[in-house]
């Protein structure tokens, strides 16, 4: 019993240690390692008492290697979120909002546009405008509109 208990956690503790090292430990993604760091790929390792070979031609130019792309996947920067969409409403009209990051700019059927600015401005679902104090809220497919004077209205795309 003893035995196969110590075979079995000789196998999976360094599993687990192997797993472990992969996932970081911040929470935050890892960068894709595609190759060895600049410095080391433009110059290479000599050992101090290796001699270079004699010689009769004319020696080489070698021009630095490119360092290798890396691919970084930040998911704590924002998006650009630059995108427009048509929504239609429950009284039967039709707005449609262009996303500009920190900005909305909602064009309705009339020609007439209004901009919403994020509120508060760390965020990207609800959007008021400073002079009417109107407001959307979205949410997924739905924009919640909500006019001063007047009943929220919930539009889809």
């Amino acid at each position: 019993m003893s035995f196969g208990h110590t075979v079995r956690a000789s196998i999976a503790i360094p599993l687990l240690l192997a797993v472990a090292a992969c996932v970081p430990q911040n929470g935050a993604p890892k960068a894709a390692d595609v190759g060895p760091p600049p410095s080391a790929a433009s110059s290479p390792v000599q050992s101090p008492t290796a001699t270079p070979p004699a010689s009769t031609a004319a020696p080489a130019v070698a021009t630095p290697a490119a360092p290798p792309a890396k691919i970084v996947t930040d998911l704590t920067a924002p998006r650009s979120g630059v995108g427009t969409a048509t929504y239609r409403c429950g009284n039967g009209g039709t707005i449609t909002i262009q996303n500009l990051g920190s900005v909305l700019r909602v064009a309705k059927a009339d020609g007439t546009t209004e901009e919403f600015a994020a509120s508060p401005a760390n965020q990207n679902s609800r959007y008021q405008e400073a002079a009417t104090h109107d407001a959307i809220v979205i949410d997924g497919r739905e924009a919640l509109v909500m006019k001063r004077g007047s009943t929220p209205q919930t539009c889809r795309r």
